[in-house]
This record gives structure tokens, C-alpha cells and sequence, in this order.
């Protein structure tokens, strides 16, 4: 019975505190951030023990080793979550218009998804900061302060969740950008595999990051007399934020491509 009525509370706990509706954006936060940790412990321990190259690395490749198994586990779990309700949910459909404003709408669930992104971005930023350039240079660091800013105001103010999740599916090419660097972190660069991930960045990037940014625009201008009813921050993270990383994604574009023709040249 002692254990029962301690579940029950700790139960309660959960449900009418930790994920009750005040609370939840702060507690997905914390959530996101805690799994970040529990990540990289995991790849750190899983890679000792069942990949042989790992130990050959130095310190600092062991710690961007761990740190890519952090970002291709949120990038999987934000980008099925962005599918979801940018693809399947009914939540910001046009349908649902008595609900309210579609830039409005949200829904625990939605909450919880951009929360965990946020911790992610909080946590993966302080990392990139605090061993700065070692995991990237400016530009990760202008990359993640921008979506983390983008993505904490959607959760916040509940504005414009969907096309904050339309611009989080681009996370789904970052697996196989991951996979890229742990290829050749490897020494499996002239494998056969390096050059069928290379074709697989260039198609993922060319769907996720070109094509959709075109679709999002294309929503915001047919629904444009919605977007003007937001707050003046939020109207602008609307257009700044996606032109930005817009003109970032074409750039990154131009050198998976020139990236691309050198595997190919060589293996000629």
C-alpha cells in the first residue's frame, strides 16, 4: 500500500505540477537540458566499449564525438515532432478556425516539444561557448542564439508555433551530417558509405532547408492577415529569423555541393 500511495503522489506531482500548463514550458526546458547530459554520458559510454576507433581520438574529438550523439537524438525527436504537426496534426489546421487564430494555437504537447528544443539549444550553445572555436565558430554560435531566441519566444507566447516547427524539420538533415563527420572521424572517408551519405546531405538538405523554407514563406504570405495580428517581436521572428538561416542554408548548400564533386572526382 506504501508504495502504491507514493506512486500515486509522485504521479500527481508530475501531472498537476511539473506538467501542468503554468509549469511546463520551464519544466520542458529543464527536461531538455537533463536529457542533453544523460546523452552524451550514454554515446560517451556506449562508444568506449563498442567502438574501437573512439579511443584513438584526442580529448577534444572524444568530447565533439559525444557531443554529435546530443544533437542527432534531438534532431530525430524534434524532427518527428515538427512532422507531426506541421504534416498531421489537426491543431493549426484552417478547419479549426472557431479555435481561434492559427499564429495562436498551441497545445501541451506543442509546448513540450519547443521547450525541449530550447534546453537543447541552451545546453549545446553553452557547450559550443565554453569550448569555443573547438566545436564551431561564430557562426554556430549566431545559428543556435537565433533559433534558441525564435524558439523560446513561440513557447512563451504560444505565437506561431507552426512555422517555428516548420523551420525545426530542417534538424532532420543533421543525423546524416553527424554521421558524415563520425565516418571520417573513422577513417572510412573513401568508403562507400562516406559517398552514399554525401548524396543523402545533398537531397535531405536540398527537401528540408530550400524546398520547405519555400513553403513556409508561401504559408505566411496566405496567411499573411493573421501574422500582422501578433506581437511586433514576434511578427519579425517571423520573417527575420527563416531569411536568415535561409541565406545560411544556401551558403552551407553551396559547399555540401562543391563537398560532393570532390568525393566524386577523387574516386575517379
Amino acid at each position: 500500500m506504501d508504495v502504491k500511495s507514493y506512486q500515486s503522489q509522485a504521479e500527481g506531482f508530475v501531472k498537476h505540477y511539473l506538467f501542468a500548463d503554468p509549469c511546463l514550458p520551464y519544466t520542458s526546458v529543464l527536461a531538455g537540458i537533463f536529457l542533453c547530459k544523460m546523452v552524451y554520458d550514454l554515446t560517451e559510454s556506449f562508444s568506449t566499449i563498442h567502438t574501437k576507433s573512439y579511443s584513438a581520438l584526442t580529448k577534444m574529438k572524444r568530447i565533439e564525438w559525444n557531443n554529435r550523439g546530443i544533437s542527432t537524438v534531438h534532431a530525430i525527436f524534434i524532427s518527428l515532432m515538427s512532422l507531426y504537426f506541421v504534416f498531421f496534426s489537426d491543431l493549426f489546421s484552417d478547419q479549426r478556425s472557431l479555435q481561434g487564430l492559427m499564429v495562436f494555437r498551441s497545445s501541451p504537447l506543442s509546448n513540450f516539444g519547443l521547450g525541449v528544443s530550447v534546453g537543447y539549444f541552451l545546453a549545446d550553445l553553452g557547450m559550443i561557448i565554453w569550448l569555443y572555436p573547438s566545436l564551431g565558430g561564430s557562426e554556430y554560435i549566431f545559428h543556435h542564439s537565433l533559433s534558441g531566441v525564435a524558439v523560446a519566444y513561440s513557447l512563451f507566447s504560444g505565437e506561431a508555433q507552426l512555422y517555428t516547427y516548420m523551420v525545426l524539420i530542417s534538424e532532420m538533415t543533421t543525423p546524416s551530417i553527424n554521421l558524415r563527420w563520425y565516418l571520417d572521424a573513422a577513417g572510412l572517408k573513401r568508403s562507400k558509405a562516406y559517398l552514399i551519405n554525401g548524396v543523402a546531405i545533398l537531397l535531405a538538405w536540398m527537401t528540408a532547408r530550400i524546398l520547405l523554407f519555400i513553403y513556409m514563406f508561401y504559408h505566411v504570405y496566405i496567411h499573411y492577415d493573421q501574422v500582422e495580428e501578433m506581437h511586433t517581436f514576434g511578427y519579425l521572428l517571423v520573417f527575420v529569423v527563416p531569411i536568415a538561416l535561409s541565406v545560411m542554408n544556401l551558403m552551407w548548400f553551396g559547399k555540401i555541393v562543391k563537398g560532393l564533386k570532390k568525393t566524386l572526382e577523387k574516386r575517379q
